[in-house]
């Protein structure tokens, strides 16, 4: 891209500096699924202790979710509920959600942004923590189906002798939704 926005400052931008930016952050955001499989592939590197990388961990999950008969975007949201691991270790949940967000149905976005606190109830009595954190949310609409989420695709896949399907297997579901028109109005255009 040649051109450039004619502002230093955002208040001082034209409409046509606006519809220039959108156009260039389009083309950006056509990227986004390499973007997307390049941090998935990076979880290959990431936590030790486990007894599966956390690409393996995701592709586990994915691939239980895909045999279980989930829906494509519940499938996504399986492969990518860790992404978020690699740049927010302390809240990985909201990141991944928020990358998913403009993509998917609501109810699959809040399933991947609560998971993290859903999850500690496998783990965080052993620390000393309070297994039951996850009910403050009871009586949510999504409650049940982020308990099943956790139960059925996230807390079952850390086996290494589990046959999962690769990235490639995955690839043209995350080309798929991450190439849809973000549903969420404040995602639109510049008219």
């Amino acid at each position: 891209m040649n051109r450039l926005v004619s502002f230093t400052q955002m208040k001082a931008g034209t409409r046509a500096d606006y519809v220039l930016l959108d156009q260039s952050e389009r083309e950006f955001a056509l990227q986004l699924p390499e973007r997307v499989l390049g941090a998935l592939r990076e979880l290959d590197h990431s936590v030790e202790g486990y007894p599966v990388s956390r690409l393996e961990h995701s592709l586990q999950a994915a691939t239980r979710a895909r045999r279980d008969g989930a829906d494509d975007e519940l499938v996504l949201a399986a492969l990518i509920h860790d992404m978020g691991d690699l740049l927010a270790p302390y809240n990985h949940a909201e990141l991944a959600a928020a990358v998913i967000r403009p993509y998917v149905r609501e109810q699959v976005s809040w399933i991947v942004e609560q998971h993290g606190l859903f999850q500690t109830y496998y783990y965080v009595h052993h620390l000393g923590g309070d297994r039951n954190m996850r009910e403050r949310l009871r009586g949510h609409r999504w409650y049940e189906a982020c308990a099943a989420f956790c139960e059925q695709y996230d807390q079952a896949s850390f086996d290494p002798g589990y046959a999962s399907l690769p990235l490639t297997d995955f690839e043209p579901l995350v080309q798929e939704i991450f190439a849809r028109q973000p549903h969420d109005p404040r995602y639109t255009a510049v008219a």
